[in-house]
């Protein structure tokens, strides 16, 4: 068992994070200058005119692991930008690799923590491997005006929970890089405004709705596919749905209030499992204190601000989602997808309104399983630059649209994005999470398929999943041979564990992994296998097609309450229960190694990442 490094009395060091600081700018052609010396350092390239001040030296030695809060109270590396020239000016910030000593060992991302100031705005603690790899580690970006000053702390320290073997002893140095750039796009309710058809936009004297059954208002970010509903006119704030389910899990154990529920906390949980952690740099990109009005409501007339729910990531209510078709039939709407899912707006005490998969919205028990499709606000200052809001060319954000990702690892990308891994119909996945801290779990985009037809099995002879029941010899034997293939085999980790707690009608969906649902203590039913399956309420879990496909309902792992039923997720996007002799579709999920990087691509649909194992 490797040792955690808090349990060591040794001292561990850390060399200078930051030794030399970079500047790039754009004048009709990128300039490249490296700037040494104590304080000011400036570069000029055209009308731009950046300044980047460094305060003091950031020097970390001797120093042991330290918790989030205790790192949050460090003193931190303070540096400034000022633009001193006449137009706006785009950049982003790097922390670069600096090259080590002979007698030095680089310490591994994932045993550093990292925090950021940006003026006032202090960004939660996050390991380092969320900034992403060397060399397109993103400290920030953004946009800066003339006159401006954006002032910034980093604070960097040693993860409490890094083992031994992983920090001992070992060095981490890196430089500060900006890239400035003259600007590009323009503000997304903005872009938005001005491209959506007048008569597809209702304005109700709060929000601008973008109405119709497929205007040109998809929006790529953070490795999903949205929608663009409502543009605050106010705020200018821009209200996202995404555009499939991500994920079902019961609404909650039966009251109807949005406040508290099951989805509510799935929906903002900041643990590897949650969505809002897995969403990318959710602070430069979300209105993280959103109001969700989740009054209770017997129509779906505009409701009165009764129930107010202030959180990053919520639900659409019912009156949004009938402004979208001008409350005519739903079929008239782009979110109408034949999919059930929720909405945040209560009924009466039990019972909440969903997005029907028929024709229609209706009403179902709080206890009960349907499709999360969730719901953010973009930032008013988020810059769309590229794309032009069709399914297959969708609005790109800045900071979200990465041009060179060869030799990024894939263990610093995001939920939802696409790979090319395997061979033959069934080599498009996409990644899940890094549910294990260092790798990649993955997921066949869609369940698989054998001639064009979806491939189904029983499930086996026991509820609990093995690779000697029937569905997990299949995946762990025929499926690697057939469908994945020598070059990508070796990809993937020999053993991961698979969290088999049971999840019945009225449970919470943190049940099928933890103990309990108010701490982190994993369960003791596991197992261990190279190939395994999604569990329910697992990110990715959900259906990213048009329902009312029957036969690609597919095998969930966590069982039902009762001794011979699974979950599955079912075609109409919601998560019922299967016994375990009858056949279901399958969509396997696997955790690939730490070493995988990216070799091309963009992660879209389109265009999926190239990967291969590295040295």
């Amino acid at each position: 068992m490797k040792e955690a490094i808090k349990n060591n009395k040794k001292y561990i060091v850390i060399g200078i994070v930051i030794i030399v600081l970079l500047l790039i700018g754009l004048a009709f052609a990128y300039l490249r200058t490296t700037l040494q010396g104590d304080k000011d350092y400036a570069i000029r390239a055209g009308t731009l005119n950046l300044t980047l001040t460094e305060g003091n030296e950031l020097t970390l030695e001797k120093i042991i692991p330290l918790e989030d809060s205790e790192g949050m109270n460090l003193n931190g590396f303070n540096f400034s930008l000022t633009n001193e020239g006449n137009i706006d000016t785009d950049y982003t910030i790097y922390l670069d690799d600096v090259e080590l000593d002979t007698n030095e060992t680089r310490m591994p991302d994932s045993s550093i923590r990292y925090s950021l100031t940006r003026n006032d705005e202090t960004f939660n603690p996050k390991n380092l491997t969320t900034m992403g790899s060397n060399p397109n580690r993103r400290v920030d970006f953004g946009t800066i005006r003339p006159d401006e000053t954006v002032n910034y702390t980093l604070r960097i320290w040693i993860d409490y929970g890094a083992t031994t073997e992983e920090a001992s002893g070992k060095t981490f140095k890196g430089k500060l890089r900006v890239v400035a750039t003259q600007p590009v796009g323009d503000v997304a309710s903005t872009v938005l405004l001005n491209n959506i058809p007048e008569e597809n936009l209702y304005d109700d004297g709060v929000d601008t709705f973008i109405t119709g059954e497929d205007p040109n208002n998809y929006i790529w970010y953070s490795g999903k596919l949205w929608r663009a509903v409502s543009i605050n006119d106010e705020e200018k704030t821009v209200k996202l749905v995404t555009q499939w389910n991500i994920s079902s899990i019961n609404y909650s154990s039966g009251d109807s209030a949005f406040e508290g529920s099951y989805v509510e906390e799935w929906l903002n949980d900041t643990s590897v499992d949650g969505f809002l952690y897995n969403l990318r740099d959710y602070e430069r990109f979300i209105k993280l204190d959103s109001k969700w009005n989740a009054t209770m409501m017997s129509d779906t007339s505009k409701p009165p601000e009764t129930t107010i729910v202030e959180d990053a990531v919520g639900l659409l209510n019912i009156y949004e989602y009938a402004m979208t078709c001008n409350n005519n039939s739903y079929v008239n709407s782009y979110l109408f997808t034949s999919l059930e899912w929720w909405t945040l707006t209560p009924y009466d005490a039990s019972y909440v309104w969903y997005g029907d998969n028929i024709d229609k919205i209706d009403v179902w028990s709080a206890g009960g399983t349907v499709g999360i499709r969730p719901s953010i606000n973009l930032r008013s200052d988020v810059k769309i630059v590229a794309g032009s809001g069709t399914e297959d060319d969708p609005y790109r954000l800045l900071g979200d649209n990465d041009e060179e990702n060869s030799g990024i690892l894939l263990n610093t990308r995001y939920s939802g994005e696409y790979i090319t891994f395997g061979t033959g119909e069934n080599n498009l996945y996409r990644i899940v999470s890094h549910e294990n801290g260092v790798g990649t779990k993955i997921t066949s985009a869609e369940p698989l398929k054998e001639n064009d037809s979806f491939k189904t099995l029983a499930f086996g002879d026991s509820v609990y999943y093995s690779t000697t029941n029937t569905i997990g010899t299949f995946l762990n034997g025929e499926y690697l041979t057939n469908n994945v293939g020598n070059d990508y085999i070796d990809m993937i980790e020999d053993n991961t564990t698979w969290y088999l707690g049971a999840v019945g009608n009225g449970d919470n969906y943190k049940l099928a992994k933890y103990t309990d649902t108010t701490s982190n203590e994993l369960i003791l039913r596991t197992t261990q296998a190279k190939v395994g399956l999604l569990r329910l309420g697992e990110l990715m879990s959900g259906k990213f097609k048009t329902g009312n496909i029957k036969n690609d309902s597919y095998w969930l792992l966590t069982p039902s309450n009762n001794i011979d039923s699974m979950r599955f997720s079912y075609f109409n996007g919601s998560s019922n229960f299967i016994v375990i002799n009858d056949a279901s579709a399958i969509k396997p999920a696997l955790n690939l190694k730490s070493n995988v990087v990216i070799t091309g691509g963009d992660g879209t649909k389109e265009n999926p990442f190239t990967i291969e194992l590295s040295n």
